[in-house]
């Protein structure tokens, strides 16, 4: 493994390594970016690590052969993403109107990635390769769609991926074991549906795994699919998940149990591979690719989020329980950072799905596994006694990383859930403390999302108490410290369950409470694999099946939108002759 090559993605830069054919080549639909937050680089050095040769090929040109041809034709397996985001969510906003830019692409223009990434390039090693060796798909986007799915951007429900894009296997999740066992048995010659997190099309049910409900039966009954959805969300733990199967026209979608949690000395090795933190320069001549930007001098500490937002896809793409690299291996990453030629001392950001949920986790999880039918560690109404918050380590680990020579400033960019440093007696003031003091710029982000009761509900969202008592300690800590830093607030419009009075109570809220103006709110996507596109598909609350309401008018989704980002809110509304209090 040499530490100064990216991984090829040319016929000449295999010829460098002596190879002449290659056992893996992977295809994007993001530019090859060789950096640990981009899941094809991370795939390319794991499989690279245990000896395969291996290519990739970044967004490839979908309307001829040049680009798929490029490395050859693999002799163990092709691999297939979408890219770091799903391509429907990428190409389109929520009201679907095309993106016209895309920070994966090189020179910022929104014309690499496809819609459906997945199955065009699919196709498109069908078309040039017949019979070829097994084609695998992962990524998010394929992960979230391997079984029956709501799909806004049709508006209907799709069957899994795998019989949509006829592919012959699907990894789902990070898939970091999955992918070495996969390289290791197709190098051996084995069996692949043996594999722990990989997904495939079976001519017979497996009768040991759940029988869940079939795709016909969610076409016909919408509570069907929300059993179907209720059983996929709950089996995604290793420690005590079951096979899924499910019959799809005359076949069947066999998911087999997850695969097993990285432990931390895994976390550190995948973590210390030699990526070159930069775009390949087979890219490089079309422009910038900006994400690079955030990514090239961060810190992932951790992966998973037990916060289980219902929007939020995190929890059955990287699982509810945390997996964290050890201090010493994050510190010298910092390290490795100082020894770079354009690295200034700035650490764009140290964090996971969550910043501060690394460095701890609810002893009872790490052994039984997560809680299911809907207990949750954290909710609209509480969090969990059995989840000790607990920022020590955080904060001993932010400080050892300002003590790095060289290091000038390191922020936390990575979200961070206001309810758990106020639920965090000992520790949470001095975590936030040292946030104010040194890890943020200016302003922090936090992300309510909204503040009625109702709605955050729908949105498994804390209540807006938790909001207010943060806010208090946050401005304190700032006028003990002499700065003016703002809090920031994300929020989301047209939530099932949401509607127009909702969106007037939080503009109320966000107007008096916060003393400020919300300059941005984003529509609620319904995006796969979340219990909020269950909700919006089936206007019903999944786990009670009660009936709610579900904004679907475009024009109306937009309005909720502009009346919390309304500046001119008062005005209105006293000349409307409604009173701000009702």
């Amino acid at each position: 493994m040499n530490k100064n090559e990216f991984l090829p993605t040319t016929k000449e830069e295999m010829k460098k390594r002596g190879w002449e054919e290659l056992d893996v080549v992977l295809i994007s639909g993001d530019a090859y970016i060789d950096s640990p937050f981009m899941g094809i680089a991370v795939v390319g050095r794991i499989l690279e690590s245990i000896g395969l040769r291996v290519g990739v090929i970044g967004q490839p040109d979908i309307n001829s052969d040049v680009d798929v041809k490029r490395l050859g034709e693999p002799k163990l397996f092709w691999g297939v993403s979408g890219g770091s985001i799903d391509s429907m969510v990428s190409n389109y906003t929520a009201t679907k109107k095309f993106r016209n830019s895309d920070d994966y692409t090189p020179g910022g223009k929104n014309n690499k990635r496809p819609d459906r990434a997945t199955l065009v390039y699919t196709n498109l090693i069908r078309r040039y390769f017949k019979n070829t060796v097994p084609i695998v798909l992962g990524g998010i986007e394929a992960s979230l769609r391997r079984l029956s799915h709501y799909d806004y951007w049709s508006n209907k429900l799709r069957k899994p991926i795998l019989f949509d894009t006829k592919a012959d296997y699907m990894i789902y999740g990070m898939g970091e074991q999955a992918i070495i066992d996969l390289g290791n048995t197709l190098r051996d010659g084995g069996d692949p549906k043996n594999i722990r997190g990989v997904c495939y099309i079976s001519k017979e049910p497996v009768l040991e795994y759940l029988q869940i409900p079939s795709h016909e039966e969610c076409l016909s009954n919408k509570e069907k699919y929300i059993d179907l959805f209720k059983v996929f969300y709950d089996n995604n733990d290793p420690v005590y998940s079951k096979g899924l199967c499910q019959k799809v026209d005359s076949r069947y979608l066999i998911q087999n149990p997850p695969s097993d949690y990285l432990e931390e000395k895994e976390m550190d090795k995948i973590a210390s591979f030699p990526y070159q933190r930069d775009v390949h320069p087979y890219h490089k001549k079309d422009g910038k690719v900006k994400c690079l930007e955030t990514i090239k001098f961060s810190i992932m500490t951790h992966h998973g989020c037990w916060g289980e937002c219902n929007f939020c896809a995190i929890a059955v793409h990287q699982g509810r329980t945390i997996r964290t690299r050890s201090e010493e291996n994050i510190i010298q990453e910092a390290k490795d950072f100082t020894k770079m030629k354009d690295f200034k001392g700035i650490i764009s950001d140290v964090g996971g799905p969550t910043a501060n949920m690394y460095g701890y986790e609810c002893k009872k999880k790490l052994k039984k596994g997560t809680c299911v039918d809907n207990y949750r560690c954290v909710d609209d109404k509480r969090l969990c006694k059995a989840m000790k918050v607990d920022h020590s380590r955080n904060i001993q680990l932010l400080k050892d990383i300002r003590e790095v020579p060289g290091v000038k400033k390191a922020f936390v960019a990575s979200g961070v859930r206001y309810d758990l440093i106020t639920a965090d007696k000992k520790h949470g003031y001095n975590y936030l403390k040292q946030m104010v003091n040194h890890h943020i710029s200016g302003q922090m982000k936090v992300a309510p999302e909204h503040t009625d009761d109702e709605v955050l509900y729908h949105m498994g969202k804390p209540g807006k108490q938790t909001l207010i008592d943060f806010k208090k300690m946050y401005d304190k800590l700032n006028k003990e410290s002499g700065k003016k830093q703002f809090l920031t607030y994300y929020l989301i419009a047209a939530h099932p369950g949401c509607k127009e009075k909702h969106m007037h109570e939080l503009k109320q809220f966000t107007t008096h409470e916060l003393k400020m103006n919300p300059e941005q709110a984003q529509v609620f996507t319904p995006t796969p694999g979340t219990y909020s596109a269950v909700m919006y598909y089936t206007e019903m609350d999944p786990f009670t099946k009660k009936k709610i309401f579900v904004e679907k008018d475009t024009r109306r989704k937009e309005k909720q939108k502009s009346i919390v980002i309304d500046k001119k809110y008062q005005q209105r509304r006293k000349s409307n002759g409604a009173s701000l209090q009702s």
